[in-house]
């Protein structure tokens, strides 16, 4: 009887071990292909011709430039590469422009084309995982926030005086916001976010349901032993709302308002959370990404007239 019941607690931590680390993989390791998670119904991205179309002419203009590749060495001994386009202009002005998950910087390269026709110049770093950039998991933007700190660093070094924007997309929306919490240096003037998520707890639990049908317990909190022993980071601390609450640089809120990838209620946690100067724009009618396509011109015009504020009042 006692040997029954030590194998059966031993088959049920095994088990446990197992489907903890199952989750993690199709989540969270770079390696595995995440076709499931993109072809779930709720997470369908229309209008990918048109992106298509947009990114071969974001290549040709990333091509009429000039252009580098630049390396850092991360805090934890990763090699990270970014995109760097400086601005002939000789101004200030920079970005900092950060892609979604399973992407790399040259997917903003298109939105880098905005940027540097303003006069700004432009870096777009591969997230740890993705790209050129070494790691063995997705960071999903908690170490990415330390990340960004650096790079940060290394455009301080290059222009001490550069005026720098932070502006992300999805899981780069999240990085963004997570950085808001870290001491940022007086250099950072803006940031931007588009369509992040509120906690990485609160999306893996809502895909969870999505892709699979199932509800947070058992399987988030054995996923997130899995995280922490692989990754070194908890699904719980990895969260936008409670970096917001420390924020002081302006941040501009942006989302869809039909996003179901990442859920357009998470925009009033978010928005709510946050302690530092802010704006919102929700655009009607546009999913997830999509905020820039959808609202066109108007997009520009609110980014743009934000930053110009930022500025305005550090003059």
């Amino acid at each position: 009887m006692v040997w029954a019941v030590i194998l059966a607690a031993l088959g049920l931590v095994v088990l446990g071990m197992g489907i903890g680390l199952f989750f993690f993989n199709f989540a969270l390791n770079p390696h595995r292909k995440k076709n499931r998670v993109f072809e779930a119904g709720h997470n369908a991205i229309p209008g990918l011709d048109e992106y298509a179309r947009r990114r071969g002419e974001a290549l040709a203009w990333w091509e009429s430039v000039p252009h580098e590749e630049v390396f850092l060495q991360s805090y934890d001994g990763l090699r990270l590469r970014a995109h760097i386009a400086e601005n002939p202009q000789g101004q200030d002005r920079w970005a900092i422009l950060c892609h979604g998950y399973t992407g790399q910087g040259s997917n903003m390269f298109g939105m880098g084309r905005r940027y540097y026709e303003e006069g700004f110049s432009v870096l777009m770093p591969d997230f740890r995982g993705h790209g050129e950039s070494q790691g063995n998991y997705i960071g999903m933007g908690w170490h990415d926030r330390l990340d960004l700190v650096d790079w940060v660093g290394l455009i301080q070094k290059r222009r001490p005086g550069a005026r720098i924007v932070l502006h992300g997309i999805s899981m780069g929306a999240a990085a963004v916001m997570m950085a808001a919490g870290e001491k940022l240096p007086e250099n950072v003037i803006a940031i931007i976010e588009d369509c992040g998520y509120s906690s990485l707890w609160e999306e893996f639990s809502y895909q969870l349901k999505g892709i699979f049908g199932l509800p947070p317990f058992p399987v988030m909190y054995l996923a997130d032993l899995a995280c922490r022993f692989k990754a070194g980071y908890s699904l719980k601390e990895a969260s936008a709302v409670e970096q917001l609450k420390k924020a002081r640089v302006p941040i501009l809120f942006i989302h869809g308002e039909e996003d179901s990838f990442v859920p357009f209620h998470m925009l009033d946690d978010l928005y709510a959370a946050c302690q530092s100067p802010k704006e919102l724009f929700a655009v009607p009618g546009a999913g997830h990404g999509e905020a820039g396509r959808v609202a066109g011109e108007e997009y520009g015009r609110r980014v743009l007239g934000f930053i110009a504020r930022q500025e305005a009042r550090g003059a």
